[in-house]
């Protein structure tokens, strides 16, 4: 018989016998265990590594982290946040989403001497990963490091409009957050051949004399990222570049996992789900404040927050009724590229993959006799009917509100002289 991942339906009362089984089982069972345990068995083990043996084989690091999981459901109700069953199902897709991306970033890619490069938020992928308004032009890798030890990565450029490469001390979720250390972009590397494709960067704490491109890392704390972004102008036409990390010197894969690594993976990764959806739910609220705006955001909160300091980020909510729309017009500074997009309550990216909830300079068309200038509309329907062009079309999928971002990436003009975006309420039938 082939196994079918279908979920079978379950009537209200057979689920909780089956978890009220299940539950009394396992405290049975774990009962059972510590009356046979004998203290003999940890004899010589050293007492943080006893300790958490104890703690995993008790079933204690699992349910800290099932308690966690679900304490983290406080964002969902907090204030500002809506509570129709819509916005409520996306907020506990989000959460879940969140328990994969922790899953994957603490315990599967998580061994600093060998690291792998992952990909928390990425909504190309089959399970979309998504939070903190992330960008659907972007490409977004890291990989856990040591900030004491050294690292080398090397890769090819590829045909992407952006490419920079950073480090960030601390970790996701962790106490403290993300703080950027250095960061560079891939105009500025120095290549290995005359096409400019294949580069070498080396990240430690000190640069190595022999080193022809350098990230500086922060010893303290130890714990540390390596961060990749790719921005595209159109994903179907660029080719995005091809990059791998490995420790310095290093020999061999992953080491066996221990009763430490594990519990401090989930850990980690019940922290980020908690701590990542309280502190994006806060932001969420904030931007309520000037709800149909866009404000700049604060640069230096943005790098607190792992953000890339290159971008010129405009933060804020959005709310429409029925027969409402959003008009935004820019005319963009010289800059590498801009970008728009609307988001959900919980600050994911609408699902770029199949709606327009997205616009770029690349995509987007500008106003007629003005090539300079853009107008974004932001409707539950396409206002550009009966052939004529009313502004670049940003669908809310079903949405009445949510958050929303607009951002120039390396802009060529001081914050002071911004040519900041200008956004109004109209009637859709006055477009």
């Amino acid at each position: 018989m082939g196994f079918s991942p279908m979920a079978p339906t379950l009537s209200a009362p057979v689920r909780w016998m089956m978890s009220t089984f299940l539950s009394i089982y396992r405290s049975l069972a774990l009962l059972w265990m510590r009356l046979r345990s004998s203290s003999t068995q940890l004899a010589g083990t050293p007492p943080e590594e006893a300790a958490a043996a104890r703690r995993v084989v008790h079933g204690e690091a699992w349910n800290e982290f099932c308690d966690t999981l679900k304490a983290a459901g406080a964002a969902l109700v907090a204030p500002g946040a809506p509570t129709d069953a819509f916005n409520q199902a996306e907020g506990y897709r989000y959460l879940a989403r969140l328990t994969r991306a922790g899953l994957e970033n603490f315990l599967e890619c998580a061994d600093v001497e060998a690291p792998a490069l992952t990909s928390i938020a990425n909504g190309m992928r089959p399970a979309p990963i998504k939070l903190g308004s992330d960008n659907p032009d972007n490409l977004y890798e890291h990989a856990t490091i040591d900030g004491s030890l050294e690292y080398v990565v090397s890769g090819d450029r590829g045909r992407v409009p952006y490419l920079g490469f950073g480090t960030q001390s601390g970790s996701y979720g962790g106490k403290g957050g993300l703080a950027t250390v250095d960061y560079v972009e891939a105009d500025a590397l120095v290549y290995d051949d005359a096409q400019r494709q294949h580069f070498t960067i080396v990240l430690s704490s000190e640069r190595p004399p022999e080193a022809v491109n350098w990230l500086k890392l922060k010893p303290e704390p130890r714990e540390a990222m390596f961060i990749l972004r790719q921005t595209f102008g159109d994903r179907t036409k660029e080719t995005p570049a091809r990059v791998s990390i490995s420790l310095r010197g290093g020999q061999g894969g992953p080491s066996p996992l221990t009763a430490v690594k594990l519990e401090q993976a989930l850990q980690g990764a019940g922290v980020l789900v908690a701590g990542a959806s309280m502190m994006f739910a806060r932001w969420a609220r904030g931007f309520q404040e000037h709800t149909n705006e866009l404000p700049l955001f604060d640069v230096e909160r943005s790098n607190e927050a792992g953000g890339d300091p290159n971008i010129r980020y405009y933060h804020s909510y959005w709310r429409i009724g029925p027969e409402e729309a959003l008009r935004i017009k820019v005319r963009p500074p010289p800059c590498r590229c801009w970008n728009f997009q609307l988001n959900n309550h919980w600050m994911e990216s609408l699902d770029y993959r199949y709606h327009s909830v997205h616009t770029n300079d690349t995509l987007a068309r500008a106003d007629e006799g003005d090539e300079e200038a853009y107008s974004i509309v932001v409707s539950h329907s396409n206002p550009n009917v009966e052939g004529k062009f009313r502004g670049n079309w940003i669908s809310t999928v079903g949405h009445s509100c949510g958050t929303m971002c607009f951002r120039f990436i390396a802009p060529k003009v001081s914050d002071a002289d911004l040519p900041h975006p200008t956004i109004a309420v109209v009637r859709v039938n006055d477009l």
